[in-house]
C-alpha cells in the first residue's frame, strides 16, 4: 500500500471517528436514549394474524378513550365488518353508523345537509379542521390514528458491531411491529416525573416519549382498571386496554395484513419449488453433456 493511500485511509478514519464522537455528543445533549421493549403480538411473524376478539375490544377502547380527540379518517364502517379485522356483525355496525352524522349530497339549492352515516362512509373525525382541534386542545394537534402504527417505530441502541446481526434476526423473524411496540410503551408510559423534574402547564410526563419526556397528550387511562367495561371475560386492566387498542391501531394501519402474509407465503413456496426444479433440470442437462 502506498503512502498516499495510507494517508487517505487515515484521514477517512479520523473523519469517521469525529463524526461518531459528534453524534454521541449530540445524543447526550438531547437526553438519554429511550428503550422500548418488544412485545408479543398475535399478528407478529410470518404466520401471525389478528385476534378478532382483541380487535373488537380495541375498538371499544378507542371509542371510549381515544375518539374524543383522534380520528380514523381512512377507516370506513364497512371495514369493521370485513374478514381479517374486528368482523363485527353487519347489523351492529349499521346501527353504530346510524349514530353518526355525515355530509349529504347537495340539495337542489346547493346546501349540504347532514344524514345518518351508512356502511360505505368513513368514520367522521371529532373536529372539522385543524384550527378547531387546536382551539379545543390548547394549541395541540391530535394526529389521525389511521396509520399511526406505521408512522411510529423504535430505535436500536445496540453497539454498531451488533447492527448487522440484529438486522438479520429481524429479517429471519419477520419483525415489523416497531410501531405497535412504541404505541404500547407510550400508552403505558404515563408516570410520575422524577424528583426535581418540572412539568410545564399543559404537558404530561411520559417515560416512553422522546427526551425530555414531555407530551401534550394526557393519560387516556387515568381512570385506572375498570375504566372501560369489556363485554367478555378479559380482565379490564390498563395493560389490556393498551394492548387491545394497540392491536386495533395495528389493524387500521394494515387491514390487509393477513392477506398479504398469505400471499407472501405462497410466493415463497412457489419460488422454493421453482428453485428445486431448476436445480434438478440443470443437473440432468449437464449430466448428459458429460
Amino acid at each position: 500500500m502506498t503512502t498516499p493511500n495510507r494517508a487517505k485511509i487515515g484521514a477517512a478514519s479520523l473523519l469517521l471517528a469525529s463524526a461518531l464522537a459528534a453524534g454521541s455528543a449530540a445524543w447526550a445533549a438531547g437526553g438519554e436514549p429511550v428503550h422500548i421493549d418488544r412485545q408479543k403480538w398475535s399478528f407478529s411473524g410470518y404466520l401471525g394474524k389478528f385476534d378478532e376478539a382483541q380487535l373488537q375490544r380495541g375498538f371499544k377502547v378507542y371509542v371510549e378513550t381515544c375518539a374524543r380527540c383522534h380520528g380514523l379518517k381512512r377507516i370506513a364502517f364497512r371495514n369493521l365488518v370485513q374478514p381479517g379485522g374486528p368482523s363485527f356483525p353487519e347489523a351492529a355496525v349499521k346501527s353504530l353508523a346510524g349514530t353518526y352524522k355525515v355530509d349529504a349530497e347537495p340539495n337542489d339549492q346547493g346546501k349540504i345537509l347532514k344524514r345518518p352515516a351508512i356502511l360505505v362512509d368513513y368514520l367522521p373525525s371529532p373536529y372539522k379542521n385543524e384550527q378547531e382541534a387546536r382551539a379545543a386542545l390548547n394549541g395541540a394537534l391530535p394526529p389521525d390514528l389511521s396509520l399511526i402504527a406505521k408512522a411510529r417505530g423504535i430505535e436500536s441502541h445496540a453497539p454498531f458491531y451488533l447492527v448487522p446481526k440484529n438486522m438479520l434476526v429481524d429479517i429471519a423473524t419477520g419483525y415489523q411491529e416497531g410501531g405497535p411496540d412504541y404505541i404500547y410503551a407510550y400508552l403505558t408510559g404515563f408516570k410520575e416525573p422524577p424528583a426535581g423534574t418540572k412539568v410545564p402547564d399543559g404537558m404530561n410526563y411520559n417515560r416512553a416519549f422522546a427526551s425530555p419526556h414531555m407530551t401534550a397528550m394526557p393519560n387516556p387511562f387515568a381512570g385506572g382498571d375498570g375504566f372501560v367495561k369489556y363485554d367478555d371475560a378479559t380482565p379490564a386492566t390498563v395493560d389490556n386496554y393498551a394492548r387491545d387498542v394497540t392491536a386495533f391501531l395495528a389493524w387500521t394501519a394494515d387491514p390487509r395484513l393477513e392477506e398479504r402474509k398469505r400471499l407472501g407465503l405462497l410466493v415463497t413456496i412457489y419460488l422454493l419449488i421453482t428453485a428445486v426444479l431448476l436445480y434438478l433440470a440443470k443437473r440432468r442437462i449437464w449430466a448428459k453433456a458429460h
